[in-house]
């Protein structure tokens, strides 16, 4: 791509990148973008500024939202109801209560192990772990430095894209989280689910993830 191509709020550029967004399902990255124009950030960034500016001036039923460290195109969230009549059957995997209880457990406490998820939830966790790893939603992130030094577990990136979130920064307060989950379809909001949830974020507070590093 030669100079004229790539210099600052250069259309073309603009245009590229509104096609790779369009055309992907998950977000994406500042670097692959850079990647793949071979256009500076400083300019990419432009652009997409100015894309996210033109789709709001126009009211357009599309929008670029900035999710798991990436950027994507998606619907405009006030036509949420319009386009729910239209895919009645949800693409995604809906999660048990048994799952859901366990994710809100190890997205507030990671890294956590399997023993310390099961001592929360009063129940074995063998099963529910291992379909959350399956899933992508949790992934092993190293082993803790005690006797017999078991698996640590923490969310992943899929995590942050199936919950429409950036980073773990960002993870909602818990009274808060029912809201997110009901919007995924799933089965039950989770207040609905045991005590457990509740202790889940015991202790928590703003910002305790962020020395955890984000998830991959």
């Amino acid at each position: 791509m030669n100079n004229n191509e790539t210099k600052m709020g250069d259309v073309r550029v603009k245009a590229i990148i509104e096609s790779l967004l369009f055309v992907n399902e998950r977000p994406i990255e500042l670097n692959e973008l850079i990647q793949i124009t071979e256009a500076g950030k400083k300019d990419i960034e432009l652009a997409i500024e100015e894309l996210i500016s033109e789709y709001a001036t126009r009211n357009s039923g599309i929008c670029i939202v900035k999710i798991a460290g990436g950027y994507q195109m998606c619907s405009c969230p006030d036509n949420e109801t319009w386009v729910k009549k239209m895919y009645q059957e949800r693409s995604k995997q809906k999660l048990s209560m048994a799952a859901l209880e366990t994710l809100a457990i190890a997205a507030y406490k990671q890294p956590i192990t399997r023993i310390e998820i099961e001592a929360i939830r009063g129940v074995n966790v063998d099963g529910v772990v291992r379909k959350l790893d399956e899933l992508g939603l949790i992934k092993i992130g190293g082993r803790k430095d005690v006797v017999g030094k078991p698996f640590l577990y923490i969310t992943t990136r899929k995590f942050l894209e199936y919950f429409g979130i950036n980073s773990l920064k960002d993870l909602p307060k818990l009274e808060d989280f029912a809201a997110l989950i009901g919007k995924e379809g799933l089965d039950k909001p989770v207040q609905d689910s045991s005590s457990a949830v509740d202790e889940a974020a015991g202790g928590c507070i703003e910002g305790s993830t962020e020395n955890k590093g984000e998830p991959s």
